[in-house]
């Protein structure tokens, strides 16, 4: 950008009152520390000084001209400086004297827009520090482990369960205030609940006294699932009697060993609550109820010391992943667990889990809770049990509205194209959508749940659309959800605040992280002694940018001197539609598939922005005529990061695609280009290997344990993988399908570039791009190759 046009799109675009909150800030300093004007800042204490110049760098990059001015470095904009500056004025190596100039600029009587903008480029351009060639591992962003990523699996439960505790890290229970949480919005539930309890514990033979009547003293599953049955009818038609709103259509669903349809592996629930339309039909193929069908979900123990995190709470969180999983519009998912008469209520999110205190329902304040309870699921609207309700359905139809160029735009869905399968996570679920004015023109919705330090992904595909990179999806529309006009987020919109906190097994970060550590260690060496076959790695990360004023919920407690996790519901709109690389039409179709994805990495990177995420779901192909999307293309930038910012992110977790990811990044070295390649070799190894043909999964192969053990053994696996040759090639033979076998020779060569001799690269070495193309470029006019 030209001096000229830049300060014409300053004058365009006047601070003017955008600094007004600043301003307030800064008043608000001087009045308690005496300060009287902008020359006595230097007089600031560390903490005054940091919260001032926050505030300022928020303000500045919520304005929209940060997002049009370009970097003084040429690469992204404005706001990228911004939000790198946020970071480091955040960080305890801060250095005031970077920003005084930018922060007297700002509060003096003459404010001038141009200085001020140039002042931002300088303090970026000090505040960024010098490359390093491969920093430690401590330095790097973490790495974490889901279940979202387990790749062509069978999902075995002991396979599954011991990355599901890894993945839900954050569990707390013991919580007050939950009911008021998510019960409160109800109406009349408290006051109807009592009148129900009430007449519950009248007449001659009352339902409770001193207990409830009928209630099984073994607490064996089947005696309290009976006595369920018999009791929620009564309480309902109590209630009937007590409101005049009436008792939604619920029913229990009691079939503890039949398992529900729609999970990888056979999985069955407890008990849970259902609509009263949802049905199974026994004479018909769909002869059992499905995962789509379960609103609330529930798990009985007979023994009230089954109530701990490795029996109740993770057969419950098992549940609620399956409910995820087939109800794409959940935002959360609400249950309880009853171990003996101890009961506890649970909500699921994108989190983790949070539960109530513990209550006897025997007792007498506990009986009312159980009412409030079993009431309150039954008349909860879907909103209330965590539905979307920006997804909305009319008739047959579901369709989302999105404003853009301050227009509302309806996006009609066609098809869930994908969805993870987790609890905690980014949880990312793609939608084929069509306005509604264009049916022809395909796009995609892609909703996530991302940490609040995160880049957001819309940003840097916009960024990367207007420098014009081809073969990535390309930029139409990004948002931050709302929900009862809040941001969407976890901590604040979710949970209202819930301050976990108070929880009873909370620990505060440090030996959190600790006690985190080493049950990860004991999780998968045990996984690793019972590993059968099951398969799939992960995808989910964040690094470290902090969100704009705009899109920041509220953290749930303040008063904590640590900063909880949080994450945000965001909506990415792109206009290149395909279907994943896998199901490629024929072999030579797969590698220029695979030779278009390298290309539109390598124009992503000389953009200056990282993928980090190479994997068979991130690489898609089109092969549509009638389809204007690229032919090829990359998508998924939620991991990507702006390759100068050299900084270990801020993530609380990442979790690349584990079967893909490169023996360095399995080890901690500091993410390289050179790695993201390395991941396209391993696309390609394991596609030859786990598909016979276009999409035909052939099922879990000895490579399952690639999902489940620890990433130091994964290294050393795929390091034993490519060392040599001869054996390379044997291995190639035994497990590559008879449809790939064809392509052994063109893989080797690969290897060969990717792994000189057998080993991990040194230097980092652009030409690698060439050499990778240009080998699928030229098997892919062998005549073997061609012959379907």
């Amino acid at each position: 950008m030209s001096a000229s046009a830049r300060l014409k799109l300053i004058s365009d675009h006047p601070i003017g009152d955008g600094l007004d909150a600043f301003h307030a800030s800064f008043d608000s300093i001087c009045n308690s520390t005496g300060i009287r004007s902008a020359d006595e800042i230097d007089e600031l204490g560390r903490e005054d000084a940091q919260d001032l110049a926050s505030s300022l760098l928020s303000a500045l990059q919520i304005l929209p001209v940060s997002r049009q001015l370009q970097s003084s470095s040429g690469v992204g904009t404005v706001r990228n400086e911004l939000l790198r500056l946020v970071s480091t004025v955040a960080s305890d190596d801060f250095d005031f004297d970077r920003v005084k100039p930018l922060l007297k600029a700002a509060l003096a009587d003459n404010q001038e827009d141009a200085l001020i903008w140039d002042l931002v480029s300088a303090a970026a351009v000090e505040s960024t520090p010098p490359r390093r060639p491969i920093p430690p591992s401590t330095q790097q962003t973490p790495l974490s482990q889901n279940t979202s990523g387990l790749v062509n699996s069978s999902e075995l439960r002991h396979d599954v369960d011991p990355i599901l505790k890894l993945e839900l890290e954050y569990l707390y229970v013991g919580l007050p205030n939950f009911h008021e949480t998510f019960f409160g919005d109800v109406p009349a539930l408290d006051m109807v609940s009592e009148a129900v309890f009430r007449q519950c514990s009248e007449g001659e033979t009352p339902l409770f006294r001193d207990g409830w009547a009928g209630w099984p003293a073994a607490a064996k599953e089947g005696e309290v699932l009976a006595w369920f049955g018999d009791l929620i009818p009564k309480l309902e038609a109590f209630a009937v009697d007590h409101s005049s709103r009436p008792v939604a259509s619920r029913k229990l669903l009691a079939q503890p060993r039949s398992p529900l349809a729609g999970s990888t592996g056979k999985r069955s629930m407890d008990i849970g609550f259902v609509s009263h339309d949802a049905t199974c039909k026994p004479d018909s193929t769909d002869s059992t109820y499905h995962w789509s069908h379960i609103l609330v979900v529930g798990e009985l123990k007979s023994n009230p010391k089954a109530d701990t995190a490795s029996i109740a709470w993770t057969d419950l969180a098992r549940y609620a992943r399956e409910v995820f999983a087939a109800q794409v519009t959940r935002r959360f998912v609400l249950g309880f667990t009853l171990c003996g008469s101890l009961m506890r209520m649970w909500e699921f999110d994108r989190l983790g889990g949070v539960a109530s205190e513990q209550f006897n329902i025997n007792k007498a304040d506990g009986a009312l809770r159980f009412v409030t309870t079993i009431l309150g699921f039954l008349q909860m609207d879907e909103e209330m049990l965590g539905f979307d309700p920006t997804v909305i359905a009319s008739g047959d139809e579901q369709y989302i509205d999105i404003e853009r160029n301050d227009k509302t735009e309806r996006l009609v869905i066609d098809e869930v194209m994908k969805r993870a399968r987790c609890v905690a996570g980014r949880a990312t679920v793609c939608w084929r959508a069509h306005r509604k004015e264009d049916p022809q023109t395909p796009f995609v919705i892609k909703d996530s749940w991302q940490y609040l330090d995160r880049d957001e992904e819309g940003e840097l595909l916009r960024e990367a659309t207007n420098k014009g990179v081809a073969n990535v999806a390309r930029y139409y529309h990004h948002e931050t959800v709302r929900v009862r006009n809040a941001d969407d987020d976890i901590q604040g919109n979710i949970r209202k605040g819930l301050d976990v906190t108070k929880a009873t097994n909370y620990r505060s970060g440090r030996a959190m992280l600790q006690s985190s550590a080493s049950a990860n260690a004991s999780v998968l060496r045990n996984a690793r002694s019972s590993s059968l076959g099951v398969k799939r790695p992960s995808s989910d990360t964040c690094a470290s940018l902090p969100p704009t004023k705009r899109s920041r919920p509220t953290s749930p407690s303040t008063a904590s001197s640590e900063k909880l996790p949080n994450r945000v519901h965001r909506r990415v709109v792109v206009r290149d539609y395909g279907k994943p690389i896998y199901k490629a039409s024929s072999r030579t179709a797969l590698l220029s598939a695979l030779e278009g994805c390298i290309e539109g990495h390598e124009l992503l990177h000389k953009a200056g922005l990282l993928h980090r995420d190479i994997s068979i779901n991130n690489l898609m192909v089109n092969e549509d005529e009638r389809n204007p999307s690229w032919r090829s293309f990359l998508i998924d930038l939620d991991l990507a990061v702006i390759e100068q910012r050299e900084i270990a992110s801020g993530a609380k977790g990442k979790t690349g695609t584990r079967a893909f990811m490169a023996i360095g990044a399995l080890l901690g070295q500091h993410h390289s280009f050179m790695h993201d390649l390395e991941s396209f070799f391993w696309v390609l190894f394991w596609i030859c290997i786990h598909y016979d043909g276009p999409g035909h999964d052939i099922g879990p192969t000895e490579f399952d344990k690639w999902n489940y053990v620890g990433m130091q053994e994964l290294a050393k696996l795929k390091k034993g993988e490519v060392s040599d040759e001869r054996d390379f090639c044997q291995t190639a033979e035994e497990n590559f399908t008879t449809y790939y076998q064809p392509l052994i020779p063109c893989v080797n060569r690969l290897r060969k570039v990717v792994f000189p001799n057998g080993r991990r690269w040194v230097s980092e070495d652009d030409t690698l791009y060439l050499s990778m193309k240009s080998i699928l470029r030229d098997t892919q006019k062998d005549p073997n190759i061609a012959e379907e």
